[in-house]
């Protein structure tokens, strides 16, 4: 057994999608010679990527594939055979198909119940690993998740398709290159180091001195990973230099290392005066068009330092690359200070009516159009939450208005952010510039929700508003398309209703959404379709929280008036389910569901006490009786592992009911006070949740 080493040397790999194609390629290249059998169990994989080059090291290769024991049914006696027992062409198309060179004496005969089959048993010879690696190459390269694929032509004339243009390939099995082709590059054990700090091409002598020799020779850290590791540990060296906290984002992180072979870290700075932008604004155009590290304080004040990562040692120590830095940045910042005192000469309000030139959808109107609805849907929503509906009307009024700016036009990601900021500049009250902002609240999974009720108004209006126009023009998700983000949207109004515990109910939420989008021409109502989209983005809210399916459906089957519930219920639930009597109980429930379901017959909700003749039914409604102003009172404190817990005592008597009594009798009075004996019995055991869907 052995190593391999495979790279494909390139131009500029796109950063994003780096570290994400040198898994890809390295994992399709794995399991493809583990399918043709060139791997053993201890076979491990490692995936190499940098700017200009994806390659995988695979230990434990086979020289040759293992030889199989196969088995392979032909064609019909009938149709491969003439009738002095020769081979027809069609027994002899199939056999060289398949690569099989036999006598046709030794083909076994096999009924198969309809007919003889002609079948052959023999071994398949394995092949050598240069054949099994071409295979595995085209099949690797050919299925890479390429965000844009490239066509280039070869020396040769002919067009090819891959990411990037392809400049060396290696293949080497230790020490000895394999010929394989890809490309219309012959593999060979060449290739190029650091653009800058290298000169002649290097000649990788086995696959395990790849990665060293990348690192000494080539002045390239082969491995995303340890690069990676090595540029953020003299970020931190150098932050802590400065005695400052690194702003550090994972997809900042990731990008700048598919940038650089070889992270070398610089400090540089930029004018105090441009501090006077808000920060968002300077740290987004830092990360965004220079791909800086921005500083805080230890007070958390943004500095007028920044951190940056080249792939040169500097001879000079870097003061050439901190002033050229420095001049970028300062150019960049410089333009952002622009936009920040131009925005400001006008008030958002003044910028309100040009929301109408902002398209929205060609079938939902413009901004304005949009906004106006907003407005109606945050003032109705304040009211029913106790918020100030005059704040939360006019923060929705205001809330889409810096769209119009010139520093959201440059960057869309600041919208509400530079609301707040133009809000406060305009002197508006200090809940509606905070609610501009967090009127995008939450923005994505497990992002902050909106801090204040007004805030809460207008982010819930904002969502209601997207949902019940799209649902109502039929822009609905489909399988995992969703284009509006839809889904985010409603989880995001659970999460508010929920986890805020507001007195706001599902159905009326639903409700002024689509009453105040009924007013654009062409809408439907879609309440049903939404109340069900709501119910089961509950379902997978609450599953990814750790819930069973039978615990979800339990509670949402019984679905409570206020979601704030929900979260009480279920762990109510969860308690029952560990008490000694919930299965059968739950199991007893669902067959009171059953026999009510199945029943035809009228029957009051009353209990006739002079009607009740078997014991067993007399002590159940005692129980019953005692039990319902336990579970009533409980019920209404909200106290819900009370009210199931409550139900513990009731398993022996209701066993003794179905044991000693007889609904369907020929009685038709009878039938019916134990009908509605039950019928309160299903009402007092589903007060919380739906026990029956607890039942196996």
């Amino acid at each position: 057994m052995a190593s391999l080493l495979v790279e494909i040397q390139t131009e500029e790999l796109p950063p994003k999608a780096l570290n994400i194609l040198a898994k890809a390629f390295a994992q399709n290249l794995f399991e493809n010679l583990k399918k043709q059998g060139f791997l053993q169990s201890e076979s491990m994989v490692t995936p190499f990527g940098a700017p200009r080059r994806l390659a995988v090291h695979i230990s434990s290769v086979l020289n040759k594939s293992p030889d199989v024991e196969f088995k392979q049914r032909l064609v019909p006696v009938r149709i491969g055979l003439d009738a002095e027992g020769k081979p027809t062409p069609a027994l002899t198309k199939k056999l060289n198909a398949l690569g099989i060179e036999v006598d046709v004496a030794q083909l076994k005969r096999v009924n198969d119940g309809k007919q003889e089959q002609l079948v052959y048993e023999g071994v398949k010879a394995g092949y050598g690993i240069e054949k099994g690696l071409q295979t595995a190459l085209n099949e690797a390269v050919k299925t890479l998740p390429i965000p844009k694929v490239m066509s280039y032509q070869l020396e040769n004339g002919q067009t090819v398709q891959f990411v990037r243009p392809v400049k060396h390939l290696i293949a080497l099995l230790d020490t000895v290159v394999l010929p394989v082709e890809l490309f219309g590059l012959k593999a060979d054990r060449l290739t190029i180091g650091h653009r800058f700090h290298t000169q002649r091409p290097i000649e990788i002598t086995s696959a395990d001195d790849y990665s060293s020799q990348m690192v000494v020779t080539g002045k390239v850290i082969p491995s995303f990973h340890a690069r990676k590791n090595r540029m953020v540990e003299q970020l931190k060296e150098a932050a802590s230099r400065l005695d400052a906290e690194i702003i550090m984002p994972e997809d900042l992180v990731d990008e700048v290392t598919a940038l650089t072979e070889w992270p070398v870290v610089y400090e540089s700075s930029f004018d105090e005066e441009f501090l006077a932008v808000p920060e968002e604004c300077l740290i987004l155009t830092m990360q965004q068009n220079q791909k800086y590290f921005a500083l805080r304080d230890k007070q958390g004040k943004l500095m007028n330092k920044f951190l940056l990562v080249s792939q040169i040692v500097a001879k000079d120590g870097g003061e050439a690359i901190r002033s050229g830095n420095a001049r970028v940045v300062r150019a960049r910042l410089a333009d952002a200070k622009f936009f920040y005192d131009q925005d400001r000469m006008a008030t958002l309000e003044s910028r309100v009516s040009g929301l109408e030139n902002v398209v929205y959808h060609n079938k939902l109107g413009n901004q304005l159009q949009r906004s106006a609805r907003i407005q109606n849907m945050a003032r109705r929503i304040a009211t029913v939450i106790g918020a100030d509906p005059v704040l939360a009307e006019r923060a929705a009024k205001l809330s889409k208005a810096d769209l119009r700016t010139l520093m959201v036009g440059e960057f869309p990601e600041l919208q509400g952010i530079m609301g707040e900021y133009y809000a406060n500049h305009d002197h508006e009250d200090s809940k509606v510039a905070l609610a501009i902002r967090e009127h995008y609240q939450p923005r994505f999974a497990g992002d902050a929700l909106p801090s204040t009720l007004e805030s809460l108004s207008v982010a819930l209006a904002d969502k209601i508003e997207t949902l019940t126009g799209l649902f109502g023009i039929g822009q609905l998700p489909t399988g995992d398309k969703d284009p509006y983000a839809l889904r985010r949207h409603a989880l995001g109004v659970l999460r508010m209703i929920i986890e805020k515990e507001l007195p706001l109910s599902l159905s009326e939420l639903i409700a002024i959404g689509v009453e105040e989008e009924l007013v654009v021409p062409g809408i439907q109502d879609a309440t049903e379709a939404l109340q069900q989209f709501f119910v089961d983005r509950l379902r997978v809210m609450f599953k990814e929280e750790g819930y069973s399916s039978l615990e979800v459906e339990s509670v949402l089957q019984s679905m409570p008036e206020l979601l704030r519930d929900i979260p009480a219920r279920l762990k109510a639930v969860r308690t029952f389910m560990s008490l000694p009597q919930a299965t059968a109980l739950a199991a007893a429930n669902k067959r009171i569901e059953n026999i009510l379901k199945k029943n035809t017959d009228p029957f009051e909700q009353n209990v006739c006490e002079s009607l009740l003749q078997v014991e067993a039914e007399k002590t159940l409604y005692t129980f019953i009786k005692e039990l319902q102003p336990v579970v009533d009172g409980a019920f209404e404190k909200g106290e819900y592992e009370k009210v199931l817990s409550a139900l513990a005592p009731l398993k022996e008597p209701v066993d003794a009911f179905f044991t000693d009594v007889m609904v369907n009798v020929d009685d038709l009075a009878l039938k019916a006070n134990r009908l509605s004996l039950l019928n309160l019995l299903h009402q007092s055991m589903n007060r919380v949740a739906k026990l029956s869907c607890l039942a196996n």
